[in-house]
């Protein structure tokens, strides 16, 4: 139904995470170089962005949509598709910044900014100037990002509080890491979704996933549309979500 109308607006999840997989074999499938699978899956991100724009708008509902971009192992591909990847992201954030003020999307970057191009980083920041003020959908793209390295990047922050006094060894817990992660402001993701059909979480968002439900398509990234990613949210909104518990029917967002 549009806008899974059906739906009540607490079983929307508030933040969706998805593995972008597929963009190279939907070009090899046609007999085309893999940046033309990244190309095509470029349109995807803006169908699905947009879409969960709308949703957020119309049903309260996501309010983080986070997008597996480029992983830390993604450098080990060959230098000519890392070369165009790069570029392809300049481009994206340029001409999307419109769609972003248009759909009242905010900008969000999270991974390590060492290793990439300079370019990269100016585009990056003007369009977080730009959509800072905006209220909607917040939009993250985990760019150079690895789950591992983002952890270890936590405990070597917590270890230096620690060291200078500002946190007492014994008072680190669970809520410590969280703070000290790249994504220490937002709600965990409750919705992972994998395209492609690979049975995986390739190193993302591992601390963040504990408890969130898995919805794996075989859709190639660049064939996933709309309907795909409401047909994800209608299988979330039908599970019983427990939280290690024995039962929390009818609550699908931890309080």
């Amino acid at each position: 139904m549009k806008l899974l109308e059906d739906i009540p607006a607490e079983r929307i999840p508030r933040h969706i995470a998805i593995i972008m997989d597929g963009n190279g074999r939907w070009a090899v499938q046609r007999g085309l170089e893999r940046v033309r699978g990244h190309q095509q899956g470029a349109k995807t991100v803006r169908e699905v962005v947009t879409s969960c724009a709308e949703l957020h708008k119309h049903r309260g509902g996501p309010d983080f949509l986070t997008l597996y971009s480029f992983s830390l192992e993604n450098w080990k591909r060959p230098a000519d598709e890392v070369t165009f990847l790069m570029q392809m992201y300049i481009d994206y954030l340029r001409a999307e910044r419109v769609t972003m003020m248009e759909n009242n999307i905010q900008f969000r970057q999270i991974g390590r900014l060492d290793h990439l191009p300079e370019p990269v980083l100016e585009e990056m920041n003007i369009t977080f100037d730009e959509t800072r003020g905006n209220t909607g959908l917040t939009l993250v793209l985990a760019l150079n990002y690895g789950s591992r390295a983002e952890i270890v990047d936590a405990v070597r922050a917590i270890g230096e509080k620690v060291k200078s006094g500002q946190i007492d060894v014994r008072d680190i817990d669970e809520a410590t890491i969280s703070d000290h992660l790249y994504t220490k402001d937002m709600p965990d993701p409750d919705l992972l979704i994998r395209t492609a059909g690979e049975m995986r979480v390739s190193n993302y968002l591992l601390w963040q996933i504990s408890y969130a439900e898995l919805v794996v398509s075989d859709v190639l990234w660049p064939d996933y549309r709309k309907e795909d990613l409401y047909a994800a949210i209608r299988e979330f909104a039908g599970r019983n979500r427990r939280f290690g518990a024995l039962d929390h029917t009818n609550t699908l967002r931890p309080t």
